[in-house]
């Protein structure tokens, strides 16, 4: 009788697992859409962050907030008029998003006590990434996996993507960094 409980609890557990890399799978998903979305359609939110919202598809788990940390900031020279969105995969873990409504860029950030890496290497490795995003070029270096893409229907719009290069590695401090810019006038 004990192993059949014994083998119930271990399932659960483990559906635990799978549903919360499951959503952080989903809030990095959610994040690149929205970055496409408010990059190459300005109109999703020239009138609010309801449409885009509906457009990304993860309800409330993503909401505009005032400010973020420091950690969670683009580059200064990218910090002109930005908006924040937090992307709650998980009570525990999930994603920042920083746009502009100047410049044609956004910045996502993600951690939390979850490992993300399986997560968002399953993203990067899926049809859905790399039918809309192709490789451009991946380094490594000391633990850490940098990859660059460019939008497929637009090779403009770029993407840089870092994190850690193994599971377990990162759990301590931001685990993903991504910054996407478009290349206004390049062709």
């Amino acid at each position: 009788m004990k192993r059949p409980v014994a083998a119930a609890l271990l399932l659960a557990f483990a559906g635990v697992s799978a549903t919360a890399e499951t959503a952080v799978e989903d809030g990095f998903e959610g994040a690149l859409t929205a970055c496409e979305e408010w990059v190459l359609n300005p109109a999703s939110w020239a009138d609010g962050a309801a449409p885009i919202i509906e457009t990304v598809g993860l309800g409330d788990k993503m909401f505009l907030v005032p400010q973020v940390d420091e950690a969670a900031l683009p580059p200064p020279p990218l910090r002109v008029a930005n908006h924040y969105w937090r992307i709650n995969s998980t009570p525990t873990s999930g994603f920042i998003l920083v746009v502009s409504d100047q410049l044609p860029i956004c910045h996502i950030t993600g951690g939390g006590s979850e490992d993300l890496q399986p997560a968002v290497e399953a993203v990067l490795g899926s049809q859905t990434f790399s039918a809309r995003w192709e490789a451009v070029e991946t380094l490594e270096n000391t633990g850490m996996v940098t990859s660059s893409y460019k939008l497929v229907e637009d090779g403009r719009f770029m993407i840089t993507i870092s994190r850690a290069s193994q599971p377990g590695e990162r759990t301590d401090r931001v685990q993903v960094l991504a910054t996407a810019q478009y290349a206004l006038g390049a062709e």
